[in-house]
């Protein structure tokens, strides 16, 4: 099992997420950097198995038995016993040893992975942490010390890294692909301008549920309101303030305000990574672009070059 001595500033139980509920009002949670996360898993041979996300500053840990753990995402240094250990691909770990997450030097949030996957019940089909709601994970919240959490039984995988040149790095401005729409035409075309042609700064009330911005006002033509409907993942609501925001995996099912456009989901986990005071532009796509990506997308996660460590 694994000992939580010190939690880091947020971490949290996430797999690939809990999904089909959204109906109930209940979001599909697991990692908001979906690549990281499917990265740790596969150089551990897992299949989306059950990581800790770590957000910001990450946890100290001791492991109560041997596995090996796969550490991806936020530039976070990793150490073992004091010595400094290698993310982006597997590191054995015996029992009694201390692994130490520290802060992140660039992008927010980490993934660390174990062989096997973490042994926690799942609720509703999914072990993902959805902290608002007090589901999944340990008790539905983030880490705190003296939790210990069981490991599920695996070989070890062979030493393994992902290749460098395919590891991202976590710039602090980006540019986000986004469809407009659904209520685009609830803006004033100065508004839409003003969205696509502008940069927008991440605030420090941004979290997994959205990360909320600031900039340029978007200016509506009919008001911000609108009969309560679906959001998808990436729906950018502009609320009267005119100020978006992009909504993410921990996000409300339903939501009144309209929606200028629908950040692509293969660009959330940059945003994922972005901290506060870090900034993003927007581009528009269409559809037909957004399924080219999409597919590209899914053949670098599919086709992740991994290589043997001597």
């Amino acid at each position: 099992m694994i000992e939580v001595l010190e939690p880091g500033a947020h971490t949290t139980v996430q797999d690939a997420g809990r999904f089909g509920q959204l109906r109930f009002g209940i979001p599909p949670s697991g990692p908001l950097d979906r690549f990281a996360f499917v990265a740790a898993n596969r150089l551990l041979g897992n299949c989306d198995a059950a990581t800790l996300e770590c957000t910001l500053m990450g946890p100290t840990l001791r492991f109560h038995g041997a596995c090996a753990v796969a550490v991806t995402g936020a530039d976070m240094p990793v150490r073992i016993n004091g010595v400094a250990a290698e993310r982006w691909q597997t590191v054995l770990v015996r029992a009694g040893d201390t692994m130490k997450l520290g802060t992140a030097r660039s992008g927010l949030r980490t993934y660390l992975a174990v062989s096997g996957g973490l042994d926690v019940a799942q609720v509703l089909g999914s072990c993902a942490t959805y902290v608002r709601g007090s589901l999944g994970g340990v008790e539905g919240r983030a880490l705190r010390k003296g939790d210990r959490i069981r490991l599920l039984a695996a070989p070890l995988p062979p030493p393994q890294r992902v290749a460098a040149w395919a590891i991202p790095r976590y710039p602090s401005e980006i540019e986000v692909r986004a469809v407009l729409g659904p209520q685009s035409d609830r803006f004033m075309r100065a508004g839409i301008e003003t969205f696509l042609g502008n940069i927008y700064t991440v605030l420090p009330q941004s979290d997994r549920m959205g990360a909320r911005l600031s900039g340029p006002r978007i200016e509506h033509a009919n008001g911000h309101d609108i009969v309560s409907d679906g959001i998808a993942l990436g729906a950018v609501q502009v609320p009267g303030d005119g100020q978006p925001i992009v909504l993410l995996v921990d996000r409300q099912s339903t939501g009144g305000y309209t929606k200028i456009a629908t950040v692509c989901s293969f660009d959330i986990g940059a945003i994922g990574q972005l901290r506060p005071g870090q900034r993003l532009r927007f581009r528009e796509v269409s559809v037909d672009q957004a399924h080219v990506f999409a597919l590209e997308w899914r053949r670098r996660c599919d086709s992740l070059p991994i290589e043997e460590v001597a």
